[in-house]
């Protein structure tokens, strides 16, 4: 079996930015609107993601626990479900990665109440962040890692390292990479494995939380 260490041994990530949304006629406008029905109303907001485990169903609990109220999280098969089940009014509002939906909301079939992101999206510099819309402590994001065997020799790494660095600082790699919503980002391998292991236990206690079973 081959053995695939992550970042470590090829420190490049691409992050994906994480929005709550709710349809367009939905009586939430703000973050705070939805939190406060939320708290008035235990156990009656439904917040739709997709399935059970994934980056956005751990968003939403992560959500809900931040934000220290009783809510129901509705899992869905696949993005297109949860923005119909969000336009029907099956469920009042959804946890998704901004690229799939980025047309949605421009088109106005939703609307964007918060990034979760540390900062607000480049492609929707209106939206506030959920810590500015009263959740200081919450923030998550999506990522993906390149990643090489384990064994793969040390100065073929250096090589597609120095590769990789010098396209994604490209303008022209930025420029895509940025319209899709994916913040490319070059590290150390000391800091890209601290990042993941930060992860790893921050998403684990998520799941213990939620009663998440393992697959």
């Amino acid at each position: 079996m081959t053995r695939f260490v992550i970042s470590p041994r090829f420190p490049a990530w691409a992050f994906f930015d994480i929005v709550v949304i709710t349809a367009s006629e939905s009586r939430f406008k703000t973050l705070p609107d939805l939190l406060a029905y939320a708290r008035n109303n235990p156990g009656k907001l439904n917040l739709g993601s997709i399935n059970i485990g994934s980056t956005q169903n751990l968003a939403a609990e992560l959500f809900k626990s931040n934000a220290g109220v009783d809510m129901q999280i509705v899992p869905f098969n696949g993005t297109p479900a949860v923005v119909n089940a969000l336009r029907g009014g099956q469920i009042d509002a959804g946890v998704e990665i901004l690229a799939p939906v980025i047309g949605q909301i421009r088109g106005g079939a939703l609307r964007a109440l918060a990034v979760t992101s540390e900062r607000r999206s480049a492609i929707l510099p209106d939206v506030p962040t959920a810590k500015e819309g009263g959740l200081p402590a919450y923030v998550a994001a999506s990522w993906n890692a390149l990643a090489v065997p384990a064994k793969t020799p040390k100065e073929v790494v250096a090589r597609l390292n120095r590769e990789v660095i010098a396209s994604i600082n490209s303008p022209e790699v930025k420029n895509r990479l940025a319209e899709l919503s994916v913040e490319a980002r070059a590290s150390s391998p000391e800091q890209a494995h601290e990042l993941l292991v930060s992860e790893i236990k921050r998403w684990g206690d998520v799941i213990v939380r939620a009663n998440i079973p393992r697959q």
